[in-house]
């Protein structure tokens, strides 16, 4: 499985990378044609859906890295039963949104057919909204993947606060 998490995660984050370099490029050809007083009539829709798709897959790699913003100090304070049943609750609430997100989002995908984006009338609307329930799916394969180690780190003691150190040890 460390396979796969690695080779998922080197997917994403090259996913991540290109996505960063071509919206900088876009917003920078967008800035510069702007101030020579010719406009690019597509490249605010084209950076607003880069950067949704940034937001998408930068989700699931921070959900694999197990970077997202988490309360691992106050999950310490309780005792190691109601911890693990919290983190697995937890777990469990994650996966079943992202499951509802995959569920809806196919739903829509059927009504956006035939409909194209307003700037660039030849990109079809469903292939910019499918980075939903692609990143969703990403996103839960990504948070199984990571649910290990996210229990090694449950089981973890965790280190005292700097308050709670002896006087002499600091």
């Amino acid at each position: 499985m460390t396979s796969i998490k690695r080779g998922l995660e080197l997917l994403l984050e090259w996913i991540v990378i290109a996505l960063m370099v071509i919206l900088a490029i876009t917003v920078t050809a967008g800035i510069a044609f702007r101030a020579a007083g010719a406009a690019l009539h597509w490249y605010d829709e084209v950076a607003s859906i880069l950067l949704a798709w940034l937001t998408y897959y930068g989700a699931a790699l921070a959900a694999l890295k197990r970077a997202h913003i988490g309360v691992g100090e106050i999950m310490h304070k309780i005792p190691t039963i109601p911890r693990a049943f919290l983190y697995a609750i937890g777990e469990c609430l994650i996966i079943g949104f992202f499951v509802v997100v995959i569920w809806m989002s196919m739903r829509l995908y059927g009504a956006l057919e035939g409909v194209m984006l307003v700037s660039l009338p030849w990109m079809p609307e469903r292939f910019v909204q499918s980075v939903v329930p692609i990143g969703a799916a990403l996103f839960i394969l990504a948070e199984l993947l990571s649910i290990p180690e996210g229990w090694r780190a449950l089981a973890k003691p965790a280190a005292p606060h700097i308050d709670e150190l002896a006087p002499d040890s600091v």
